[in-house]
């Protein structure tokens, strides 16, 4: 207990002869340092403030103004055209100051509404230029004059070194569509999918709510778009996500993987070192605002980045009718599960952060702990696994005070949660596929007990140094925390490194306290509410069928030289894969950013086309190689276009989603609205992409590869399929189904996608890719830490 002793900054004690007062220099000079360190951190966010506020511009521009404005009055002009005597005379200290005085504070005050009006004008024209969305619709290399000088403007008014929050106040709202645009994309997405009857009564349905119910949703919806700052996003975080009262694990939750073939040292606490103190650099980075804000890859349109404050320091509360995400401003801690066991680590001593070396020792001291779990600790986070309500019941029951509250309480405020795995994981052994399969389950779910589900991402560190990431869905989306993790892997590997032993690289201060077990007081009750919650996690843990595996036969350089988008290739193979697999098409789902306005998150990309649906049906029916060439590109502009209008505001399912609510507010029942909420996605699909290339040298560190990450299945009868595009020569697929579900296979389907994708790229290449190219390049391409 002597980090407690430590903790304490002074004693009392109350004599006869008086109160003996004890100071603990130690431990008072660890308050003040954290404490300065808290202050910087309000004076970095203060200043960052002030930047971000006045963004176009910049806080010297006030000087320039200021000092113009009265350069201007020296040579006997009034820029203000009577503005300036007008303040003058209304100045409340006029009768103190002399006229010389009196002049320059109401040149200095104009100077400043001036500023203000500048700045209020430029990002004004700023947003309605980022309004303009014609340059996505453009042919590839064919770039009309209104574009050219459109991005010219945007350059412009863009500013200059922005900060990673500078643009908020400049992006456009999401606009509201019509109700007849969304009503008529929805059929036409429909159609390939419903026989003529089917068809006919959705259409009868969807012109009834266009001409009577529809109008009155819509004037709601515009009221709250010209309320709100995204007219989707808060409602689509409270119902998707924080209302549903199943697991979130698997259901909701995903996971991000370590590079493929390489981990950079077999020694867990080195490897958690290094991880830990890369996310703590790039939370510093985060709170200083040094994160270049996300553009279109590209082109100069920056993209909201409000997901970014949520990354750290974030929990998911359970209630028993919606749960609620808490953020907290800083935490200096983690905290750390192994083998049963909660501990708090600090990050942080005498001020500063600890370096990789020191934290890999305090992770040391936690695995080389010897002491058993309490008395129903061991299993504790299948709470967090299971369904909600009784979770949300049971902590109001059990963790509502005392000991137990305390250590709830460390985890939910901690930056975020770390599981120590006894397990070794990774593509490796005499079954690597069969390994990276169940890699993948292991981060999807774990025991469904060895991971903090309500985090915001849990950091996973294997005892054979793999790593990887499980994260809660409902504050953020993938895309923000592939970004964490890009920079995490990298600066792990090419920045901090190990020595040639393995360890984390530096010293070790002697004066660092032991990590803290966090006690617990967990009755018999509680215990029983623990099993029946892991009961529930693992059967629908071991229902999930995962297959994970890299296609190296090619890539996006061959797909780029056929002259088509990879994502439109990859998504018409999915299409022609699940039709092989199943017999006919899908409703399918592909998730969109919408970035590119304020508060922006996802829209859905209805990817089954009947341009699709004419190209898998033509090349399935044995048509001529150059007519399904045709049916085929047909197939991609269509999906080109309908990404498109996904990202600029034009999706059909979140304009739908929206009206359902506002029905519900009222009381009102819309058959149509009904039917297209209930639809069932047998096909959910998702494109990670890879935001930060610079970090990655693919052709000195080939090896050095990200596998992506996956999720579960949406439907239980369907499929979940994530794919990641690495560099010119690889795709990475994840893909999940159940095993209850007779129809659906994992293994099979990504069978069938391969050959579906080669089968395509067959079709519009003139040269039959090598199958074997990608291993026999590997082979040659032996690492000294590859896994084995």
């Amino acid at each position: 207990m002597a980090e407690a002793h430590q903790a304490v900054a002074f004693q009392f004690t109350i004599t006869p002869e008086g109160i003996d007062l004890q100071l603990s220099h130690q431990a008072l000079r660890q308050v003040y340092l954290s404490g300065l360190r808290s202050w910087k951190k309000r004076v970095t966010r203060l200043k960052n403030n002030v930047i971000t506020g006045v963004y176009p511009a910049s806080p010297s521009s006030w000087l320039f103004v200021v000092i113009a404005i009265l350069a201007t009055m020296y040579t006997r002009s009034d820029p203000s055209m009577g503005l300036i005597a007008k303040i003058q005379e209304h100045l409340p200290v006029s009768d103190s100051l002399s006229i010389q005085c009196r002049t320059v504070v109401s040149a200095v005050l104009f100077s400043t509404l001036l500023w203000f009006s500048l700045i209020f004008t430029m990002r004004l024209c700023l947003k309605q230029l980022l309004s303009y969305h014609g340059w996505m619709f453009e042919q590839h290399g064919k770039v009309s004059n209104t574009t050219k000088i459109w991005a010219a403007m945007v350059r412009i008014f863009s500013g200059r070194q922005p900060l990673l929050y500078s643009y908020q106040g400049s992006l456009p709202n999401l606009p509201v569509p019509t109700v007849k645009d969304t009503v008529n994309r929805y059929l036409e997405s429909a159609r390939p999918l419903m026989s003529d009857s089917e068809y006919e009564r959705i259409t009868t349905l969807a012109q009834e709510f266009e001409s009577s119910l529809g109008n009155r949703l819509q004037w709601y919806l515009k009221l709250k778009a010209m309320w709100a700052s995204n007219y989707v996003s808060d409602w689509w975080e409270e119902y998707i996500y924080l209302r549903g009262r199943g697991p979130i694990m698997v259901n909701s939750n995903y996971y991000g993987m370590d590079f493929l073939y390489v981990t950079p040292t077999p020694i867990q606490a080195a490897r958690a070192g290094n991880t830990l103190h890369a996310c703590l650099l790039y939370r510093r980075k985060l709170n200083r605002e040094e994160i270049k804000p996300g553009r279109v890859p590209g082109l100069n349109i920056p993209l909201c980045a409000a997901q970014c404050e949520r990354i750290f320091n974030t929990t998911r509360i359970p209630g028993e009718e919606t749960d609620s995400l808490t953020h907290w401003q800083d935490s200096e801690y983690v905290a750390v599960f192994h083998r049963g066991r909660y501990y708090r680590l600090w990050l942080y001593h005498a001020g500063r952060m600890l370096s990789p070396r020191e934290i890999e020792h305090q992770v040391q001291r936690i695995l080389d702990d010897p002491s058993a779990p309490a008395p129903g600790e061991a299993k504790l986070a299948a709470l967090t696994a299971g369904d909600r309500i009784p979770w949300a019941q049971a902590r109001k029951e059990f963790f509502s005070s005392g000991v137990n509250k305390r250590s709830l309480d460390c985890i939910e405020k901690a930056a975020f949660f770390v599981a120590l795995d006894d397990d070794e994981q990774g593509m490796m052994g005499d079954d690597p596929a069969g390994n990276l399969d169940r890699y993948a389950k292991s981060l999807l779910h774990g025991k469904c007990y060895d991971r903090w589900f309500d985090k915001s991402f849990t950091v996973v560190v294997y005892k054979n140094g793999k790593n990887g990431l499980n994260a809660e869905h409902s504050w953020a989306d993938a895309p923000i925390m592939a970004h964490v993790w890009e920079y995490v892997m990298t600066t792990d590997c090419f920045q901090l490194g190990y020595n040639e032993e393995g360890h984390c690289k530096g010293d070790v201060s002697s004066s660092l306290p032991q990590p803290s077990r966090l006690t617990w007081d967990i009755p018999v009750q509680c215990q029983e509410r623990v099993d029946q919650s892991l009961a529930v996690a693992q059967a629908l843990a071991d229902d999930i069928d995962f297959h994970v595996f890299p296609i190296q036969e090619f890539g996006k350089g061959a797909i780029k030289k056929c002259k088509i988008s990879p994502d439109a290739f990859i998504q018409i193979a999915l299409q022609l894969a699940y039709y092989r697999n199943r017999g006919t098409f899908s409703l399918t789902y592909e998730a969109s950013m919408t970035r590119l306005f304020r508060e922006g998150r996802t829209e859905t990309v209805r990817s089954c086309t009947g341009e699709s649906c004419a190209f898998v049906k033509a090349l399935e029916g044995g048509e001529s190689k150059e007519v399904c060439r045709r049916l085929f590109r047909t197939a991609s502009e269509k999906h080109q276009h309908l990404y498109r209008m996904a990202m600029t505001g034009g999706g059909i399912d979140r304009h739908l989603f929206c009206l359902y609510i506002v029905s519900k507010y009222l009381g009102e029942e819309s058959p149509f609205l009904k039917e297209v909420l209930s639809e069932t996605w047998r096909l959910s699909t998702s494109q990670t992409p890879l935001q930060q290339v610079e970090l990655f040298d693919f052709v000195n560190h080939p090896d050095y590869t990200t596998c992506g990450g996956g999720f579960g299945p949406v439907a239980d009868d369907g499929y979940g399929v994530s794919y990641i595009i690495i560099g010119e020569n690889m795709i990475n697929f994840h893909i999940s189904s159940k095993h209850s579900c007779p129809q659906t296979d994992s293994h099979k389907f990504g069978a069938y996608i391969k050959k579906a994708l080669v089968d395509i790229l067959e079709l519009l290449s003139p040269e039959k890719p090598d199958l074997s190219k990608a291993e026999q390049n590997h082979s040659k391409n032996p690492q000294s830490k590859k896994d084995l």
